[in-house]
C-alpha cells in the first residue's frame, strides 16, 4: 500500500453490555463506511478504543475487514502502546491477518520523549516490519507534539507513507503542508480542517464527522481544493459544530457512538472505562443534528 488518500475512516468496535465484539455490527459499519467512500479503513484507532483491545482482537477485526472488503480497501491497524514489546505484538496480528498499513504515535502514556526515545521507537518499529507506517501525532494523547523537523527526520529514514495529523493549531498544519505535502500522504486529523487544508495541499483526512454530513466524505477532496462556494460552506460548518459538540460531550468515542447509533448504524456501547454516554447528552446531539439538518430516529 502506497497511495494514501480520501477518506480513512477510524471505524467503531462495537460492543454490547457485556463488554463483546459485535462482529454483525462491524461488517454493518463497515459497508456503511465503504457505501460513504471509505478509500482505506482504519482499525484499532481511537474510535475503535485502541487501549480496550487486546493483540488477538485486534488481529480478529483486521481479519474480518479484510474478509468483508474481499479487495475493495486496503486496512490499516493501530500499534501505538507505551512499550515496544506491546506494539511488537500488535504488529505481528497484523501482519498476521492481513493489514496493509500500520498507524502508529511515538510511545503513549509516558507523555514525554526525548529526541533518542523518539527516533529509537520508530527505528524498533522499522526492524519489527516492513508495513508501510503512517505516523500519528496526536497532541492530547501523546502529551506532546512531534515537530516538523522530527517527522522530516522519521520520514528519511523508516518506510512512512503518511500523517495523521491531529495538531489543533492550524499555523502547524500550514507549515507541515507545504514543507512535506510533496513527500507523504498529510492526513487530516480535525474534521474542522478538512476543507481547508485540501486547498493547502492535504491527501485526505482520517476524522470523525464526515459520517454525519451532507456532502459525501467521497467528494470533500474536490470541494476543498477548488473555489469555496455554499457546498464548501456547508460541509465546513457542519463539520466544525459535529466537531464541537461530540468532542464536548462524555468520554470519547461515547458520543460518537451515540450519534451514530440514532442515525441507526449499530455502534454499541463504549468498553470499560468509558461508559455510554447519558441521555441528556443524548438530547444536546439531537438537538444539534436538528440544528444541521441530519436525520435520525
Amino acid at each position: 500500500m502506497q497511495d494514501l488518500h480520501g477518506y480513512v475512516p477510524a471505524i467503531a468496535t462495537p460492543f454490547n453490555d457485556k463488554g463483546e465484539i459485535m462482529e454483525d455490527a462491524f461488517v454493518e459499519l463497515f459497508e456503511f463506511l465503504l457505501a460513504r467512500g471509505a478509500t482505506c479503513v482504519c482499525i484499532a484507532g481511537d474510535n475503535g478504543e485502541s487501549w480496550a483491545l487486546s493483540a488477538p482482537e485486534r488481529g480478529r477485526l483486521v481479519r474480518l475487514a479484510k474478509d468483508t472488503s474481499k479487495g475493495r480497501v486496503p486496512i490499516m491497524m493501530g500499534i501505538s502502546a507505551p512499550t515496544i514489546d506491546a506494539s511488537v505484538a500488535y504488529i505481528r496480528a497484523a501482519e498476521e491477518n492481513g493489514a496493509d498499513a500500520l498507524l502508529s504515535m511515538p510511545q503513549t502514556y509516558v507523555l514525554k520523549a526525548s529526541e533518542a526515545e523518539l527516533m529509537g521507537r520508530f527505528d524498533k518499529i522499522s526492524v519489527a516490519t516492513n508495513k508501510p507506517l503512517v505516523l500519528y501525532n496526536s497532541p492530547r494523547r501523546m502529551g506532546f507534539s512531534l515537530t516538523i523537523d522530527q517527522t522530516e527526520k522519521l520520514l528519511d529514514h523508516h518506510n512512512i507513507i503518511g500523517i495523521k495529523e491531529s495538531q489543533r493549531d492550524f499555523f502547524y498544519h500550514t507549515h507541515l503542508l507545504h514543507r512535506l505535502s510533496h513527500r507523504l500522504a498529510v492526513m487530516t486529523g480535525p474534521c474542522h480542517y478538512i476543507m481547508p487544508a485540501f486547498g493547502l495541499g492535504a491527501k485526505g483526512f482520517i476524522a470523525t464527522g464526515p459520517e454525519f454530513t451532507d456532502l459525501w466524505p467521497s467528494e470533500m477532496a474536490k470541494v476543498g481544493a477548488g473555489i469555496p462556494d455554499e457546498t464548501y460552506r456547508h460541509a465546513h460548518y457542519q463539520l466544525t459544530v459535529l466537531y464541537e459538540l461530540l468532542m464536548s460531550l462524555g468520554t470519547w468515542p461515547a458520543a460518537f457512538k451515540a450519534a451514530l447509533n440514532l442515525i441507526g448504524l449499530p455502534a454499541g456501547v463504549p468498553r470499560d472505562p468509558v461508559y455510554a454516554l447519558a441521555s441528556d447528552n443524548i438530547d444536546k446531539i439531537k438537538k444539534t443534528f436538528d440544528q444541521l439538518g441530519i436525520s435520525y430516529s
